[in-house]
């Protein structure tokens, strides 16, 4: 039997997943922590890595490898390859600061160039901010790759910067990089850094690199990878992490000028429009703590209270926002009364404000072409009945929802067989999808729109 291992490092944590290469047959897995923060030391990440192959008994008995990762995180390095400051992650939102680059060029330009519009979580902006606050570290940087990127290249045990290597789906969430050319925009690199640097080079999605006997693929994003690791095909993903994304393989690159939806690549050769926004899995912790309940509990009462918690609103803006782009923004809890301040309607409106936001993703998707016939659910949150009991309603579609697993991680594991063996995977599913269904509730996102505008506009009029 031939394995290959996938391997996610997320903003959490760092988990790998062992398959049969031929049938995907999982046969081993385990994880080991990440430390919270916005901005980490690289090497916390290869003890993690290597935490946790110790965990599955080493990966000795492996023929391929790839590893997904955060987008987005800023790694420099030294002309020596040493890093020169902790990696800005995606969600160090400092360099929202960094948003007149989209002014220098005006965001037509910056889609026409890369496909999206940067915002406080793309590579380009956290370079600016290096080079506006840190000059000193900015001009020790000779070389700029991601998470995944170096975790590859320490794994292959390289000092060769020459040896960095990335893929599409990563490269497209820099700022600059042409997901349809496939080139990187040196002079946007340029203009965010101060000087040129190198970058690592970029694979196709079957393309490995030896690791003596055995074989490295090029890695992936982690939308891109948890896109490959539930064989989404057509359906949009909406993915509930850290993160709350909504993505959808394309076989165009998106253009939108707005801004909401990036123009990332997918893991295959096409494209990922995606939209992200900063608040999902951590608002249910959030308001699990506020109540002093477990998520079973959260969702347990959430289920029992009325559709639109009885005019009970949450904003859910509690890391500031990416989509829409208000990273200085902060959360609310609306239309409270003493008739309706329960928990049970303090636990739905929690749910019903972080499905909301994804809604309004999916219609941003929709408004570049893609259909809507069902969602996909994916990430930590998704485990919750209620979650997928509101998001059938929410939504309006069904909702088909994957075995619980290590997404990210099992389409690394997919990356690596192709990689080995020139054919990408067909395996099945572990487990058949679950499908929900729940009657529609145009209403709930009708007041939550309402509530959003409401509370934003009393926000900026309150002086800082």
């Amino acid at each position: 039997m031939t394995l290959v291992a996938g391997i996610d490092s997320s903003t959490q944590s760092c988990k790998i997943v062992i398959r049969d290469a031929a049938t995907g047959r999982l046969v081993r897995q385990g994880s080991a922590p990440h430390p919270n923060g916005t901005e980490i030391d690289p090497s916390e990440w290869e003890r993690a890595l290597h935490l946790a192959i110790a965990q599955v008994g080493g990966i000795d008995d492996v023929a391929a490898v790839s590893i997904g990762g955060q987008q987005h995180g800023a790694v420099c390095l030294d002309e020596n390859g040493e890093v020169v400051r902790p990696a800005l992650l995606w969600n160090d939102t400092r360099s929202a600061q960094a948003a007149s680059l989209v002014g220098e060029l005006g965001e037509k330009a910056w889609v026409n160039a890369t496909g999206s519009v940067p915002v406080a979580s793309f590579t380009v902006t956290k370079l600016r901010w290096i080079a506006e606050h840190e000059p000193h570290n900015a001009k020790r940087i000779a070389a700029v790759c991601l998470p995944h990127d170096w975790l590859t290249w320490k794994l292959r045990g390289s000092n060769d910067l020459a040896d960095l290597v990335t893929d599409r789906s990563d490269a497209s969430g820099t700022g600059y990089f042409d997901p349809v050319s496939n080139e990187y925009n040196r002079d946007l690199l340029t203009r965010a850094l101060g000087h040129d640097a190198l970058l690592p080079t970029v694979l196709g999605p079957s393309d490995g690199v030896s690791w003596g006997s055995r074989v490295l693929g090029p890695g992936c994003g982690d939308n891109a990878g948890a896109a490959l690791g539930v064989d989404s095909g057509d359906d949009i993903v909406v993915s509930l992490g850290t993160s709350g994304t909504a993505f959808v393989r394309s076989d165009v690159c998106a253009r939108d000028v707005s801004g909401s939806v990036a123009g990332f690549a997918d893991a295959t050769g096409a494209f990922l429009p995606l939209v992200c926004t900063l608040n999902a899995a951590r608002v249910l912790d959030g308001v699990a703590g506020m109540l002093g309940v477990n998520h079973r509990t959260l969702s347990e009462l959430a289920l029992s209270a009325r559709p639109g918690a009885d005019g009970l609103v949450l904003v859910p803006y509690l890391s500031g926002e990416r989509t829409p782009n208000l990273p200085h923004a902060t959360g609310g809890l609306l239309g409270m009364t003493n008739d309706n301040m329960t928990p049970a309607n303090i636990a739905r409106a929690g749910i019903e404000g972080m499905l909301c936001g994804l809604a309004d993703a999916l219609d941003a998707l929709v408004a570049q072409g893609a259909r809507l016939t069902r969602v996909r659910l994916v990430g930590g949150a998704a485990a919750s009945e209620a979650v997928r009991v509101i998001a059938a309603s929410i939504f309006g579609v069904p909702v088909a929802v994957p075995n619980p697993g290590e997404y990210v991680a099992d389409g690394a594991a997919r990356q690596a067989a192709w990689a080995l063996t020139g054919q990408r995977p067909t395996w099945p599913l572990d487990a058949p999808l679950q499908t929900y269904e729940a009657a529609i509730t145009p209403q709930v996102r009708e007041r939550y729109a309402e509530a959003r505008t409401h509370w934003l506009a009393q926000a900026s009029s309150t002086p800082s």
